[in-house]
This record gives structure tokens, sequence and C-alpha cells, in this order.
């Protein structure tokens, strides 16, 4: 495997694209490492967030800032079905799904214990798949968790099932070309993922325009938008064995209503009432802590980290 100039400069090696077969399904990752010196500590294995354009490229920033200063665990980072350059078929995804698709790249790429670090809503997907399979998660980062009431509030299926069918349907179609114009993410971004403006910069809407010229990226989105992620998982958080960093924003904000009242400070508080070996911490920035506080958040979950080694 040879790093190209460009990664040298950034302290570490990217695999070219790798795949594997899941349920005859080709799905996508690939596999962080520094370079020039050995793999060594407890691997990461992360689980980016579901939108338009939305892959495993958003954890591109917090990759490159991870070997900065000598860190050397490896980093596996898959695309789940429906996103980036896995396949796409035309289906209702459930955490259930991507938690299996997840399981089997546990047992088949990884074939060791790891660290999983998820991002935003799609914590049910790592509650799913701690449920699954124990043994090979040492333990979590939950990362901009969703609002407490909308982790603990079940959405009706026929509310769900309604949703989808409206939102897979030419309506959403046309709905789904809009959102993916530049406009939109930018506008989007400002009002509900970042703290500042500022932040929401050419790279990332060049990334997520990028990401959603296949149209077919839409089922995922979709089936995120219809809410099939919506259970009460407060049994699965209570029942979780690892050690389990907690990671919010100092502005959080819920896009949800059930969360809109809710505070930051609160949000904290209640997943760790019910964690079993839960801590967790604050961090300067609003929803997508990975991108847009980059270096706090790598400086902030190191130690977490480093205490698995």
């Amino acid at each position: 495997m040879q790093p190209s100039t460009e990664t040298n400069k950034l302290n570490f090696t990217t695999s070219p694209n790798q795949f594997y077969t899941w349920h005859n399904y080709r799905c996508a990752y690939e596999i962080y490492q520094p370079n020039h010196s050995t793999p060594e500590g407890i691997p990461l294995l992360l689980i980016h967030p579901i939108g338009v354009g939305l892959s495993r490229q958003f954890w591109q920033r917090f990759c490159g800032e991870w070997y900065t200063t000598d860190r050397r665990n490896p980093i596996y980072n898959p695309d789940l079905l429906g996103c980036g350059e896995s396949d796409m078929p035309h289906v209702a995804y459930t955490p259930k799904d991507w938690a299996k698709q997840l399981h089997y790249f546990l047992q088949t790429v990884v074939q060791k214990p790891a660290l999983v670090v998820v991002q935003g809503g799609l914590l049910p997907v790592a509650l799913e798949l701690v449920q699954k399979e124990a043994n090979l998660i040492a333990g979590l980062i939950l990362v901009g968790p969703p609002a407490w009431a909308v982790t603990t509030k079940k959405l009706p299926e026929w509310q769900q099932k309604l949703l989808w069918n409206l939102l897979d349907s030419l309506f959403g179609n046309a709905f789904y070309r809009y959102a993916r114009t530049r406009q939109f993410l930018q506008s989007f971004s400002t009002r509900q993922l970042f703290a500042s403006a500022d932040t929401v910069d050419a790279e990332w809407l060049n990334t997520l325009v990028k990401g959603a010229e296949n149209i077919a990226n839409r089922y995922a989105v979709f089936s995120f938008l219809a809410g099939f992620w919506r259970q009460d998982y407060s049994s699965y958080i209570a029942s979780i064995k690892q050690p389990t960093l907690v990671v919010v924003g100092e502005t959080a904000s819920s896009i949800s209503q059930e969360g809109k009242q809710e505070t930051p400070d609160e949000r904290l508080a209640d997943y760790l009432a019910y964690l079993p070996q839960g801590r967790g911490i604050k961090l300067m920035g609003r929803n997508v802590l990975p991108y847009e506080s980059t270096t706090e958040f790598v400086a902030a979950i190191a130690p977490f980290i480093n205490e698995f080694s």
C-alpha cells in the first residue's frame, strides 16, 4: 500500500477503496493508519451520520487530525448501505439493518475488539450493534447524540410508514433534488448543524454536493426522515456494560420538536443517568463536533481511547 504525496503530508496512510459483500450488496470502506510506523492500540470503528450527501467522508477531517500527534490506532471507516460508494438498493433502511451490516464488518474485516465512535442520530445503530455483538465492542463514544426525549420515544409504526410512502414518491424525488442543491445544504447546515455560519465551509459543501450526485442516496435519507430509528432505547442504553463517553456540543440543539427545550447539560445528565459506565464532556460547537471542532474533539476523546491501549 503506497501512500500518496498528500497523504504523507497529513501523517497518515489511507488504503485504496476496499469492498466486501454483505447480503449480495457491495459495501465500501477505508482503513487509516499512521505513516512510517506500525499501527497500535485499539481499532476505531466510525459510524457516519445519515443525510443528504453524507457518507464516510464525514470523518476525513477527524482522521487527519487524529494522526498529527503520533497517535497510531488503526481506523476503520465504512460506508453504510445506501451511502457513499456502497450499493444503494431501493429499500427502507432500519438501524437493525445497518447494525447487521456493521456486525458482519466487525467479524470479517476488523476481526478484533474495537471502539465504536458514532455520530448524532445514528446512535440507534450503535445500540443495536452492541446488542448483537458485545464481545467485539470494547467501548463507545457517542458524539452529539439525539435529545433524550427523542431517543426514548417510539414513533408509531403507522406514522413511520406514512412518512416513508410520502417521501418514496414523485414528491420525495423532487424534494431530494432540491435538498441536494448547494443553497439548501448551506442553509440547513447553518440553521441546524453548525454553531457558526463561518464554519460551513467549501470543503463541507463540496463533499455533500458530490455525495448527493447519485440520486439513489435518497432512500437512506428518506429512511432516516421517516423515523425508522425512532424507538425507545432507554433499556438498551442501560444495558451497555462497556465504558462509554458522551460528547455534547455547548450549543447542541435538536431538529425534532420533542427535544427543542432540552439544554446540553440536561442531555448529558440524562444519558449519564442511564449508562452504567458512562462519562461525559461538553465541547465548543453544536451538532457536528468531529467536523466543526476537530482539534478540540480529538484532544477531548484521546485520553478515553488511550485507556484501552
